[in-house]
């Protein structure tokens, strides 16, 4: 097949609009680019969108798992369960303290952890459980709360792709659990890079903010620190285009379950499994669009075919215990988590934002559907 002369469709692209460059040049405006007012404005915003009483915006949302892990108690030595079928940060938080990521394996159909793969991996070492809302589609979480209190186990949510979703009729992060939230541009909503933790203790809570802050203490003076911190904070530019982004955030939801919407129309003649429909318990929050191709279909042919009609398209998403540094430290290998590496063979990523024009997800379909027949 030859290229096709045509404008390119990218993966992802954030809405970006006069009122974030508006509220961004009223910062670059006021010289006060850092621990200015501006931080705190987006954190009340951030806060209330999630239903939590406290939020700490901080430089990543890999950064804010990190934060978590301290939040915890999570010390070298500990077991840290969370999904394989994730961004590398869901378990990099848990080596970063010392400790191991152990890795339960996922539903086939929602992606996110298996309550009892969870419940067979708890050993005595066990300190925390991560656990993934994979592509803004909410875990389990009664039964995942049930296992974590039986066992005693600390539970961290990593909704840093679920800004906006729901479980059980209540918004992620409104559950009483510590939360991460990402921010990065492909994400719902974004402020460049940056993220969020939020929290429903007011102790977790002052944690995040010194530990973000190189461990300064609130009574502590200028250059004067009262614990081991880091430098995870997000500046007053980053906060002020969040501000922008939460305040259309009801209309960029909208905006990207409407082209999940044409895409599930489109792809329905399409020899592919697209994303679980929402059920009265759980609410997606539109993250990405993964298909999954059919058993022994050449995906990487299936995607080079439509690189070449000028679609970009994305592996979403290998397994972590695969990754060649987690195979070389901890001896992780193939045939461990079956669902796992199935799914993580056989998805793929759409161009998906919340302005993607008809046409383009029309050319979309059908450059899919031709790919999938020649292959």
């Amino acid at each position: 097949m030859t290229s096709v002369d045509t404008d390119r469709i990218n993966l992802s692209a954030p809405w970006i609009d006069e009122r974030d460059e508006e509220l961004v040049l009223e910062v670059l405006r006021s010289g006060w680019l850092s621990l200015g007012p501006t931080g705190p404005r987006f954190e009340a915003l951030i806060a209330d969108a999630v239903g939590a009483p406290y939020a700490a915006a901080v430089s990543s949302g890999t950064a804010g798992l990190h934060l978590c892990m301290h939040l915890v108690g999570v010390e070298p030595g500990d077991e840290v369960i969370t999904s394989s079928y994730s961004f590398v940060a869901s378990a990099n938080c848990a080596i970063y303290m010392g400790a191991t990521p152990v890795f339960a394996d996922i539903d086939p159909h929602t992606y996110n952890l298996d309550p009892a793969a969870v419940e067979a991996a708890i050993t005595p070492r066990t300190k925390a459980l991560v656990a993934v809302d994979i592509f803004g589609y909410p875990a389990e979480y009664d039964e995942l709360i049930a296992i974590c209190e039986r066992h005693g186990i600390a539970l961290v949510e990593d909704s840093c792709e679920a800004l906006g979703a729901k479980y059980k009729g209540k918004p992620l992060g409104s559950h009483g659990y510590p939360a991460t939230w990402a921010f990065y541009p492909n994400k719902q909503m974004t402020t460049g890079e940056g993220g969020a933790v939020t929290t429903h203790d007011e102790a977790q809570h002052e944690l995040i903010v010194s530990l973000r802050n190189q461990g300064r203490l609130e009574t502590s003076s200028w250059l004067q620190h009262g614990r081991l911190g880091y430098n995870y904070r997000l500046d007053d530019l980053s906060a002020a285009l969040g501000i922008g982004q939460i305040e259309k955030l009801d209309r960029i939801l909208e905006a990207r379950r409407e082209v999940a919407r044409r895409y599930d129309d489109l792809l329905a003649d399409v020899d592919v499994e697209t994303p679980l429909a929402d059920d009265e318990d759980h609410v997606r929050s539109w993250f990405v669009y993964v298909v999954k191709l059919p058993a022994g279909v050449d995906r990487d042919g299936v995607m080079a075919r439509l690189a070449e009609q000028g679609i970009a398209t994305a592996p979403y998403l290998p397994s972590i215990h695969l990754q060649s540094y987690m195979r070389e430290r901890y001896g992780f290998a193939e045939g461990m988590l079956p669902v796992s590496e199935d799914c993580s063979a056989r998805t793929m990523a759409l161009p998906f934002h919340a302005r993607l024009e008809r046409s383009d997800q029309e050319r979309v379909a059908e450059a899919l559907r031709g790919a999938l027949q020649g292959v």
